[in-house]
This record gives C-alpha cells, structure tokens and sequence, in this order.
C-alpha cells in the first residue's frame, strides 16, 4: 500500500498522518491475544518493579534492566500501579505501562506484522532507502492508571545524523478522548528543532539529557495541540521531530497500541544514544 501524493504532502505538511483501515480487526485480536498471554506470563515476584514514565525525570532511567531491554522483551510498570512498598494496587494485567522492545523480533506474532509488505510500502513512500527497525513496544495505557505522556519529539530519543527517526503507531483499541489518544501539534517538525538528547552517561551508570542548542526554545502553547481519535485498525506516521502528547487515562476502558521505530540505515546513530543494536540483535533491516 503506497501512499498516495496527496498523503506524503499532508505527512510532509503536518509531520504526522493517520490512515484509518490499515488493518483488520482480526489482526488487533491476533495481537491483543499474544498481548494477553505475555502479561499472564509475567513472574512479579521475580521482577524489578521498573517504573516507565516518559520525560526529563524517568524512574527507569539509571536500571540496567531498562537500559538493557533493547534485544529483550521486558515490562514496565505504570507510575500508578505500585503502592510505595512496590507491591500492586491493581492486578497484574493491568498493572503494565508497556512491553519492550525488541517484539518487532523475538515474538513471532509481531515480526510478521511489523515486516508486512503493505508496512515496507508505507515506509518506501516516505522516502527511506535502507530503514531500520530499532525498537518496537505495546504500551497499553492503562484503565483509570495510564499516566500522562508529556510533549516530546522521538528523535531526542532516537537521534541520527541527519535525523530520520519516524514511528509507526497502531490502533489495537478504539483511542479516544477519554482513554488517552494522542494530541500533535501539526508543522511543529519545521518550527520546533529537535534541541535535547537523551543519552548513556560517559561513566555508565545511567542515562540523561543534553541540549544541543543554547538558545532558549519556546514550544507551542496548549491550545495549539489537535486531539486525533484513532478507531481499531488505524496506523498513525509520526515524524521524529513533530510534537506530541497523550493524556492521563481516567477512563474504565485501556487504550492499547504497538507501536515501532524506523530510522534511516545511511544515518550516524551516535554511540552514546541510549539504546543501542547489539551483536546478536543489529537493528532490523526492513528491505
């Protein structure tokens, strides 16, 4: 499914695009079900209790078992999931913030999905010669629990030269007002320069982020920010420098998704990023 001239003008324009339909119904079960069995799976006795909150105070931050989570399929909590002595207010399946981050190629179910040719089209479409997948997760945004996701731009997180960073978001639940659904703030991937990193501290015990400008950068206000709903079976193209936020979820419903990242293959990927490819897991090459 290539896109069309008037949907790379739009993604070009907004720095995001949604395509409803891309999809099936049948395959948001095939995938919220192997969701289900990984979440039953989980040993909480044997875990970590590592928090996933997205901004300049992660929790997550200095654990190695989020650091290391690159080649790996690992969960992290929800904020609002944990009493202070780390035991679960709510049971376990509804405890999780998001699972990753290598699905796109440990779990059978998702490499298939992640790797279909109508998704390879989409990508072509938008102009990457040699893309890579670097790192794929379900976040599932949990009922009355899912925690604000402030605004950001990917590419503090996914940083090449020149940036490529582009996400691909799916729909496995109707994402609405109420539940958390993304907020963007269309053109601001011309207007905002990416101006932080967020990368490994040269002394390994964690991460943190740099600025990459002195100047002072004014983000938009509030009311600049366009609430985009996305029933099951939408995939939304998110450009690595636009902005964008979901917010608290206060509703009885959760909101999941899959998503994964594409970078340019010809791109630097800096050595001090905070994920990083591994021997035995270089990052995925899509075609």
């Amino acid at each position: 499914m290539s896109l069309t001239a008037e949907q790379i003008q739009k993604y070009q324009q907004d720095g995001y695009l949604v395509l409803r339909d891309f999809f099936t119904a049948g395959d948001a079960e095939t995938l919220r079900a192997r969701a289900k069995e990984l979440l039953e799976t989980l040993d909480v006795d044997k875990h970590p209790k590592t928090k996933f909150k997205t901004g300049e105070k992660d929790d997550n931050s200095r654990d190695e078992y989020f650091l290391d989570s690159g080649d790996k399929v690992r969960f992290f909590f929800e904020e609002g999931a944990l009493n202070a002595d780390n035991t679960l207010k709510v049971e376990k399946t509804k405890a999780i913030n998001k699972i990753g981050h290598a699905l796109h190629e440990l779990e059978p179910a998702f490499k298939e999905f992640s790797t279909r040719q109508r998704v390879k089209d989409v990508i072509k479409s938008i102009g990457y010669k040699e893309p890579r997948i670097l790192q794929s997760m379900l976040i599932f945004k949990q009922p009355e629990i899912g925690g604000v996701v402030p605004p950001h731009q990917d590419s503090t997180f996914l940083y090449t030269e020149p940036l490529s960073a582009m996400g691909l978001w799916f729909a496995l639940e109707d994402c609405t007002p109420t539940n958390g659904c993304m907020y963007f703030v269309p053109g601001s991937h011309k207007t905002v320069p990416v101006y932080k990193r967020f990368v490994r501290k040269p002394s390994g015990d964690g991460t943190t982020f740099i600025n990459l400008t002195d100047e002072q950068v004014v983000e938009p206000a509030e009311d600049q920010y366009v609430c985009e709903p996305t029933p099951v079976g939408c995939v939304v193209l998110i450009h690595g420098s636009v902005l964008h936020k979901s917010s608290h979820n206060a509703s009885d419903k959760s909101r999941w998704i899959y998503t994964f990242h594409t970078i340019e293959g010809k791109a630097k990927y800096p050595a001090d990023n905070w994920l990083q490819p591994t021997e035995a897991m270089p990052f995925t090459r899509l075609y």
